[in-house]
Order: structure tokens, then sequence, then C-alpha cells
């Protein structure tokens, strides 16, 4: 039977050990706050910009919500960026995604001032990932590092594969596992005859956006397997990229969904908010 790693568990331990830290800080006269931009009422965005305040205010942290309208221009919330990268008193600016149509994502991330962008997306924080330098990671990956290290899970020497090449995930996943020495492939939508890579995996990294597509099939007998995919399937119960009842029982260890990688994402962003006034 697979050791199941438990996210909400490592989270909350995460979470703890920063609260601990932002009280010494605090006694230091040493304040953080977190700018978090919405645009528009997205039910998912408005469910993950109050995690995140709830996080924030967990472990003592100020929040700064800026809650616009769907038909804010770009050009507004450009001046609303600019405004925030220029206060001494915001450490970490964070711009909920998705944004509406009409206004330029890569644009808005590119003006957050990379020394206060606590999601890790700007391309100077992507940078400075991959040629080993200090700077905010993207909190997903970063999350999944976390419940592989606390899991007890060694890294470095293994075969990692990871399936997916999106910038969010696929990408900085497989830096952060190359940082740790492991031996990485990434997989994607062109990777031919993909159950043949996969089931060299040691630590088998899923972050394919289809629902329960990796079965056992694709799976080596006790590997790791972490799935960063959620879905609703149809009894609108929620799932992963993982079949999980195939896998389970050939895996070393694996992530449920929900409980695995989900609340490490919260987690990881409040380990930047803090570092954003380090």
């Amino acid at each position: 039977m697979a050791l199941l790693i438990d996210g909400k568990k490592i989270s909350a331990e995460i979470k703890d050990e920063l609260k601990e830290i932002v009280a010494k800080k605090k006694a230091e006269g040493k304040e953080i706050t977190l700018a978090v931009i919405q645009v528009g009422n997205d039910k998912a965005s408005s469910v993950y910009v109050g995690n995140k305040k709830k996080a924030c205010e967990y472990i003592g942290v100020n929040s700064l919500a800026y809650e616009l309208p769907e038909e804010t221009t770009e050009e507004e919330l450009l001046s609303i960026v600019k405004e925030l990268n220029e206060r001494s008193d915001v450490h970490g600016i964070l711009v909920q995604l998705p944004l509406p149509k009409h206004i330029c994502e890569d644009k808005v991330l590119l003006a957050i001032n990379p020394d206060k962008d606590v999601d890790g997306f700007h391309p100077v924080s992507v940078g400075r990932l991959w040629i080993g330098e200090e700077g905010y990671e993207s909190c997903t990956p970063a999350g999944v590092i976390q419940l592989l290290k606390r899991s007890g899970i060694e890294i470095a020497g293994k075969e990692c594969v990871v399936i997916g090449r999106s910038n969010i995930v696929g990408k900085p996943m497989a830096a952060m596992l190359l940082r740790e020495n492991g031996t990485v492939t990434v997989c994607h939508s062109r990777t031919k005859n993909l159950a043949e890579v996969t089931k060299r995996a040691d630590i088998l990294v899923v972050a394919i956006g289809k629902p329960k597509f990796i079965t056992a099939e694709y799976v080596k007998e006790g590997a790791v397997v972490i799935d960063v995919g959620i879905h609703r399937n149809e009894d609108n119960k929620l799932c992963g990229d993982v079949d999980f009842d195939s896998v389970e029982p050939i895996a070393s260890a694996i992530t449920p969904v929900p409980g695995g990688v989900g609340p490490m994402t919260i987690a990881m962003l409040m380990c930047n908010v803090v570092k954003s006034n380090a």
C-alpha cells in the first residue's frame, strides 16, 4: 500500500513555521504586507483570493485587497501595479489570474517589480530559478519539492519525469528537480511512446490537465507519483490527472486529490511573502 502524501498536514506545518518567523519579525518592528489584485468576479479566483487572505491572516501578514470590476482597463490595472511597485510599505504584489480577455496577462506580469513578484511568474524570477540565484519560486512546483522532502523522499540521483511543460508548473518543476540533483525528463503532447518514458520514473510528476489520464500502465512499480491536476468528474467529485485507484496499489507514495498538492500552493506563496521583507 502506497504512502499517502498528506498536503494538508505538511502545508499546516509550513504555515505554523512561518507564523513564528512573522512574529519574530514583528517583534523587531518589521511588518509584511501583500497586495492582492483581482479583476472581475470569477468564482474560482474569488475562492483562491479568499484562501490567500485567510493564510495571510493566520501567519500574521497584512493583506491589501484590490477587487476591481470586470470592465477595468489595462491602463488602470497597470497604474495600480506601478503605484504598488513604488510603495515601500508593500512587499509583495499578486495579480490573480486569469484576467479578463481585454487585458494582456504577460504585460501585467511584466510590470510587477521582480523583487515583489511573490507568484514567481516574472521572467526575472524564472531566470533566477534556472541559473540558481536566490529569488521567488513558482508556488505549485515549490510545494511539490516540499512534499517530497518532508515525506523523506530522496530526489538526488533519481529518474524524475515531469508530464507537462507549462510556464507555471512543468518548466519550473523541471528546474527545481534539477536543482535537487534529480535526472529530469520533460514529457508533453508531442512525446512519442509516453508510457515507455514514464515507466522509467522513480518520481513521476503529472501536470497534464486531463482527468485520470495516467493509469497503472504508465507507472513503474514502486514509483513516487505526484498529481498536480484538479478536475470535477462526471459525479462532480474532485479528481486529478492520475487514476488514483489503479495507480495507488503499485506506487510507493502518491498524493491524493484533493488534499495533496493543492494546499501546498498557498503555503509556498506565504513562504515567498515572508521572504519579501527578509
